[in-house]
């Protein structure tokens, strides 16, 4: 048996977790000037290094705005966010995400997986099918919810991978944490053989070559989970 190593969060990596908790909180709201990096590296017994790499950190996240001369300011992430940002909202709460993220997130998905679907169902060869089955199958061997959400996570990026589309792939797996998250939530609220049905169905469809089938049944699982009878964080 072997065990990871333990790892410390560096002093960067503490100030930024304090600093957003402080913002996703509320209690710094847009538009408050934080003080100044000599005043914060002497308030929190740190060297001003570790302040200027954890500013430019949360900057680079949208949670700061730098303006040369005047200041550092609590930026509206919403506006000027990306994935990072997703991501610390997650850590934030606990690696889940608030209902209005979850609901965007999902009707992103749907999105993305019908125009995935649009181009791999008519064009997809039997080597095609080969690989995806591969990927069904460690889907059905998960036990646990989270074994399940990876597998539904693989399932769905194979077929963005087989679509020929190239941005598709690379767009999916940078949204892999929180669509993991959700999956996993879903599979421990709902059952994993659930999570594994859907998958086997529009294997089928896509198997079949049927591209409305395949659309179809993707919309109406992923609408289940927005605002149906499984929704995700909500109250059951």
């Amino acid at each position: 048996m072997q065990f990871e190593r333990i790892a410390s969060p560096s002093l960067k990596d503490l100030f930024v977790q304090q600093l957003e908790r402080m913002i996703l909180s509320g209690e710094l709201e847009v538009g408050d000037r934080i003080p100044a990096e000599r005043d914060l590296a002497e308030q929190m017994g740190v060297s001003r290094t570790v302040i200027n790499a954890g500013i430019a950190d949360m900057a680079s996240k949208g949670f700061l705005e730098i303006r040369p001369r005047k200041g550092v300011f609590v930026a509206d992430y919403r506006r000027t966010g990306s994935l990072s940002t997703l991501v610390s909202i997650m850590d934030f709460n606990g690696g889940l995400l608030p209902r209005r993220e979850v609901k965007s997130l999902l009707e992103l998905r749907m999105a993305l997986e019908v125009l995935c679907l649009h181009e791999v169902v008519p064009t997809i060869t039997d080597d095609g099918i080969v690989v995806l089955q591969q990927r069904l199958d460690d889907l059905m061997a998960a036990t646990t919810p989270s074994e399940a959400a990876e597998g539904r996570f693989a399932f769905g990026h194979e077929l963005d991978c087989l679509s020929g589309n190239t941005v598709l792939p690379l767009l999916s797996h940078s949204f892999k944490k929180p669509i993991v998250s959700l999956w996993s939530e879903y599979a421990r609220r709902y059952g994993v053989q659930l999570l594994k049905e859907h998958c086997v169905k529009r294997f089928d469809f896509v198997k079949a070559r049927d591209v409305e089938g395949a659309i179809s049944w993707t919309k109406r699982c992923l609408q289940e989970a927005i605002d149906g009878d499984r929704q995700l964080y909500g109250e059951r």
